[in-house]
């Protein structure tokens, strides 16, 4: 967070509370702004009911970007997932894939091509719009 540089996102999120900062959230939004600042996702871990959740929607919220989150299911395949991305790269929000672990195998594997399509065209500075599941997506950076 120290080095990272980020544009506001001007997202009106309502007036709802905020979490309080502990050494343990400061932690985390550094690496997760670190992180963002580099064209990367983030993957908070730790035991349930810690506040891994909360603690990205907080961080988006701090600057103003939409954070959806999404229940991963083992029915979840990827045309469903190419779907959500797209709705994710022409918006420019931000997701938080909850249960991600239950997603199978094999799909994994293709949902991680999605995400490698996706982070090339955002870390292009000059693309505007790329291929993504045989449509042109316009990308949304913020």
């Amino acid at each position: 967070m120290v080095n990272a540089v980020l544009d506001y996102g001007y997202e009106y999120l309502g007036n709802s509370l905020r979490l309080v900062i502990t050494p343990l959230t400061d932690r985390c939004y550094c690496t997760l702004m670190g992180a963002k600042h580099l064209n990367y996702g983030g993957a908070p871990e730790g035991p349930a009911g810690t506040g891994k959740t909360e603690s990205v929607k907080d961080l988006a919220k701090a600057i103003a970007v939409q954070c959806v989150v999404f229940n991963c299911s083992d029915g979840l395949d990827f045309r469903a997932m190419g779907k959500f991305f797209k709705g994710l790269a022409s918006s420019g929000a931000w997701c938080c894939f909850d249960e991600f672990n239950r997603i199978d195998l094999e799909v994994l594997s293709v949902i991680a091509q999605q995400i490698l399509t996706i982070q090339n065209a955002i870390a292009d500075p000059k693309t505007k719009t790329f291929a993504f599941e045989g449509t042109n997506v316009s990308l949304n950076r913020a």
